[in-house]
């Protein structure tokens, strides 16, 4: 995978055009209780995006009084409350395999991540992921096993297209832990 891909504005419209669609169908399945869901949306101050349209975190509340459930729908730009946006975790945890000083000092430098910051996402992806109720169920639905020990780059490699189609299919596929609105125990 290639780090040109993060300074891609395309790609972020892309992410936030799908992040569109997801909150439309969330809003528009209304409450549990059956209130209606009016738009509660609540800013994020994201690292690593091409700008501030990528700070708006689509969520809703429902209307009924006694209720007032918050409902906050997947996210393909987001990925749970990390502070660096989905596509910079996912990528730059990719890159990461084989790791040495100077691939640490360069991916950290092309983001803004400290060293500790990124091995905490690489830590992350091989033992909290990979014990997730998430990827217990999920790792089943590939036809080759992935790699534990080369997440998320084994996991990238299971989706066809160019990068930015790999990028976007692997952040659609992860979305479901984006959210503890969606039943994810991993938001954090």
């Amino acid at each position: 995978m290639c780090h040109r891909i993060l300074g891609d504005a395309r790609l972020y419209a892309l992410l936030r055009t799908f992040d569109l669609d997801l909150a439309a169908a969330a809003r528009a399945g209304g409450c549990e209780c059956g209130g209606v869901l009016h738009v509660a949306n609540y800013r994020r101050k994201p690292r690593g995006g091409s700008g501030e349209e990528d700070d708006l975190r689509f969520s809703f509340c429902c209307d009924r009084e006694g209720c007032r459930a918050r409902a906050t729908p997947p996210s393909l730009r987001f990925l749970g409350r990390r502070v660096f946006l989905g596509a910079v975790v996912v990528l730059v945890s990719a890159m990461m395999n084989g790791l040495t000083p100077r691939r640490v000092a360069d991916l950290s430098s092309l983001v803004g991540a400290s060293e500790r910051t990124l091995r905490r996402w690489r830590t992350w992806w091989r033992t909290a992921f990979t014990e997730s109720a998430f990827w217990r169920a999920a790792a089943g639905c590939f036809a080759r096993p992935v790699a534990l020990e080369a997440l998320p780059h084994s996991l990238l490699e299971r989706f066809v297209g160019d990068e930015r189609e790999r990028l976007v299919a692997a952040l659609r596929f992860l979305s479901p832990i984006t959210t503890t609105s969606a039943g994810s125990a991993m938001a954090s």
